[in-house]
């Protein structure tokens, strides 16, 4: 499966991604989101969630189709956080869902064939409704301390990831305070990858971080 102009399409499956990059363009210093993810893309990264969550929906659209453009010209995939109708609007390729959006069975019957859809879960019982919802994945955290996290309650730790990771067949991606320098214990715990928002969004060097990152997944024994 390709992008329109022969670019090579990410697996949709999220076992191939090694990394999935979070927005926050309050992170990003006085640099553009857009020039955060040139970076990003730069360093290697090729999985994306756009979560810009104080951004009104027109906005939000203009956004979404400007880095969709970059992002694609790149062979790299983009979800959006929560908004099924941007989603769907700007032709992205999911939605990640949080636990005030919509149940995961209702997004998926909304979303076309193909479109994919994650799931940020704090618990084993929040992991296993994704599963059973449709998820193509969860979202597994926070695993360590991280002020973006904070409102989701303290830190679970990787002990979560051993918990969740024999009871849900999808992929387990950790989230929350993750790092180079941590990636590994995570993956040790039976995660497929990691995802991150201030480790890319509000490095000095975003390239290096990135690659930093890829290469701890690598370490790991996971695609990346």
């Amino acid at each position: 499966m390709a992008r329109g102009e022969g670019e090579a399409r990410l697996p949709l499956d999220p076992r191939a991604w090694g990394l999935y990059v979070i927005t926050d363009r309050h992170q990003t210093g006085r640099r553009s989101l857009d020039a955060v993810i040139a970076e990003a893309l730069a360093g290697g990264a090729r999985a994306f969630q756009l979560r810009e969550k104080d951004l009104p929906a027109r906005d939000l659209c203009r956004l979404a189709e400007a880095l969709l453009a970059r992002i694609r010209a790149a062979g790299a995939l983009l979800l959006i956080n929560d908004r099924v109708d941007v989603t769907l609007g700007i032709g992205a390729d999911g939605v990640h869902l949080t636990r005030r959006s919509l149940p995961p069975a209702v997004a998926r019957a909304l979303l076309r064939p193909g479109m994919l859809l994650g799931v940020s879960c704090h618990s084993l019982e929040e992991a296993l409704e994704a599963a059973e919802g449709g998820a193509d994945f969860v979202l597994l955290g926070p695993i360590f301390a991280t002020p973006s996290k904070a409102a989701y309650g303290p830190p679970v730790g990787p002990g979560l990831i051993r918990q969740v990771r024999p009871a849900v067949a999808c992929p387990i991606l950790g989230v929350g305070g993750i790092t180079a320098a941590n990636a590994g214990e995570v993956l040790a715990a039976g995660a497929d990858g990691v995802a991150v928002i201030s480790a890319v969004m509000g490095a000095p060097d975003v390239v290096a971080a990135t690659r930093a990152l890829l290469t701890a997944v690598r370490r790991a024994g996971r695609p990346a």
